[in-house]
């Protein structure tokens, strides 16, 4: 290779890929609300009610390491309707909302799963969350095409440039967004003959950007 060969221009640029697959595990969120009179009350109620739920969680394979809570409120309640100038509001008692997330790689569980969690007294449900146990393996298949595209696109830019050719500088990995979760289709109002809540986990995609620089060759 030539002095003069190596002098070309740097050329800059990123290439995106995106990956689509089936997930693998999901995640769901489910609590109660409780009040009473006091904020004692109001815990140990929450407490029990809590207790029930992720029993029934576990009872539905969930492992304990799985299960994480994800908030936890105490709160007056008041009742400001009726009031006129200067009086205050009414104390109602004291509110409590639990939340806990359960993930589970049984797909095809998340809809009894949902029911089970209802039946045992979940009332605030969130999710199901799709995802991937290992998205980097998912994206080993969009590296490969990210540096094929790369390649092409060096030599297009050298090509029209009149360049004979680019040589590869350096790559650097960066803006990997994913997974990208799908809108997942909850139906809670199950008809007579249903079986369980229906869940549709659809495809999650995951996005890698690789960054190139390439020297363009005379």
């Amino acid at each position: 290779m030539t002095a003069a060969t190596t002098q070309g221009p740097i050329l800059s640029f990123s290439v995106s890929e995106e990956v689509r697959s089936r997930p693998d595990q999901a995640t769901v969120g489910a609590g109660v609300t409780t009040t009473a009179s006091t904020a004692v009350e109001a815990m140990r109620a929450n407490a029990a009610a809590m207790d029930r739920l992720i029993a029934a969680a576990k009872a539905r394979g969930i492992k304990a390491e799985d299960i994480q809570t994800s908030g936890i409120n105490l709160s007056p309640q008041y009742d400001y309707s009726n009031r006129t100038d200067g009086q205050p509001p009414r104390f109602l008692g004291y509110q409590v909302s639990n939340t806990v997330r359960a993930t589970t790689g049984r797909i095809d569980d998340i809809g009894p799963l949902l029911d089970a969690l209802v039946a045992a007294g979940g009332t605030n449900i969130e999710g199901p969350w799709f995802g991937m146990k290992d998205p980097d393996a998912q994206l080993v298949g969009a590296r490969g095409a990210a540096i094929k595209a790369a390649e092409a696109k060096a030599a297009d830019y050298a090509r029209l440039a009149g360049y004979r050719g680019a040589e590869l500088v350096s790559i650097s990995e960066g803006g990997f967004a994913g997974p990208q979760p799908p809108m997942p289709y909850v139906r809670m109002e199950m008809a007579a003959d249903a079986k369980s809540t229906p869940v549709e986990p659809g495809r999650v995609s995951n996005t890698l950007t690789l960054h190139f620089q390439y020297r363009l060759m005379r």
